[in-house]
């Protein structure tokens, strides 16, 4: 401990020396010399030592911690997955990797108002009032939302950060979308029951012939109010469970033949179009049975609702290659134009409302479908041609082995 002491203060060489002084005086009275003599050697060296150290020099500066986060900041910059600006004296000083994507990779140096071309933008930027928010709409594209937020340095340079807003946007629209949709569903056949039932109560209702006809199409709206509240339960559910695939094992080729059986005992006649092929060696599939049979109801049943009355609706089933089982259903109806292709998965959209509430259509059809396969991890694809048909091909991953056993 005292050694320690009398060390602190000295340079590595001079502490080095020292101690080589110590130890030799220490050494002195072991060998028969005198303490005289040790006293003289421990000076000498310690003399000697801090002789040959020469003046200590001073420790080196630390590197400031201003100074180490200055050199990192470009790294820390495109760690960050969303665009990035640092602003200060009116120009970009600093962008990452997302923000030079998004608005160019010569932005760094420009006025960030004329990076960021929007009216909302310039306005919080020339305020640069830190922790204010504003929505971008349309900033790189018609339908792409952003939101940026405004933040300040220790020096007081801007700190503008981007986040984009575009599928929670979407999933907004949809959503109100949805809710209008659903309530204009179910209100239109409700305002027809309603009124039916105040006629039946005054003086159509002594008159039986009017009475029967409209009690037939009170009975039909509700029957339609049911199935679209079914429907609006099942494609809830389907959604609920989409992130969870399913679990069991089913054989398609009998559940095709049972669901075709059934539709040729129920549509009037039109379920003698359908045409099945089966392949009956198919392997099995990973599959819920009830949405799978929901599945096969909701294609065939569009394709006789909307094929033209005696032309064939053909039902097939075969392997897709080592890995799929393939799903085909097509019918000879008028056909679809291609520009309304990519939106018959959407809630409710329809081709020809009128046609479709005719036929007991409820728009949530082919939406369903699109989760029940999604959840199945297949592909749904829909293909028409105006005059000739639609086609209809799903298909289904095979089920490995080790779901069979």
């Amino acid at each position: 401990m005292l050694m320690s002491s009398l060390l602190i203060g000295f340079g590595p060489r001079a502490r080095w020396g020292l101690v080589v002084a110590i130890l030799t005086a220490l050494a002195v009275p072991l060998v028969g010399g005198s303490v005289d003599v040790a006293a003289v050697v421990l000076v000498g060296g310690a003399a000697a030592a801090l002789a040959a150290a020469g003046p200590i020099e001073p420790a080196e500066a630390p590197v400031p911690i201003v100074t180490q986060a200055s050199i990192m900041l470009p790294e820390v910059l495109d760690a960050i997955a969303e665009p990035v600006l640092i602003v200060g004296d009116g120009r970009i000083a600093a962008a990452n990797r997302a923000a030079r994507d998004a608005l160019g990779q010569h932005i760094v140096g420009e006025d960030p108002r004329l990076a960021i071309r929007h009216p909302a933008a310039a306005d919080l930027i020339s305020a640069g009032n830190a922790g204010e928010a504003v929505e971008l709409a349309g900033l790189g594209g018609i339908d792409q939302r952003w939101e940026m937020r405004m933040g300040e340095t220790a020096d007081a340079r801007r700190i503008v950060h981007l986040r984009d807003r575009t599928a929670q946007h979407a999933a907004e629209r949809m959503r109100v979308d949805f809710v209008a949709n659903a309530s204009h569903e179910l209100r239109t056949p409700l305002a027809s029951i309603l009124g039916f039932v105040e006629t039946l109560q005054h003086e159509a209702g002594e008159d039986p012939p009017t009475r029967g006809r409209f009690l037939k199409i009170m009975g039909d709206e509700a029957a339609r109010m049911q199935r679209l509240v079914g429907d609006l339960i099942s494609l809830s559910r389907i959604e609920a469970d989409k992130h969870r695939p399913p679990s069991g094992t089913i054989d398609l080729a009998p559940l095709v033949t049972e669901v075709a059986a059934e539709l040729r005992r129920t549509r009037d006649g039109r379920g003698s179009d359908l045409v099945t092929s089966v392949d009956p060696l198919l392997p099995p599939v990973v599959g819920d049975r009830p949405q799978l049979s929901q599945l096969l109801h909701n294609l065939m049943g569009n394709a006789l609702k909307y094929g033209r009355a005696g032309t064939p609706v053909d039902v097939s089933l075969a392997r897709d290659g080592a890995a799929g089982v393939r799903l085909t259903v097509a019918d000879q109806g008028e056909g679809i134009a291609a520009e309304h292709l990519p939106r018959l998965t959407e809630r409710f959209y329809r081709v020809d409302a009128g046609r479709s509430r005719s036929v007991g259509g409820t728009g949530l059809g082919l939406a369903i479908c699109k989760h029940i396969v999604e959840r199945h991890r297949g592909r749904l694809r829909i293909a028409s041609r105006v005059g000739e048909g639609t086609t209809v091909t799903v298909t289904l991953p095979v089920a490995p082995p080790a779901a069979l056993s």
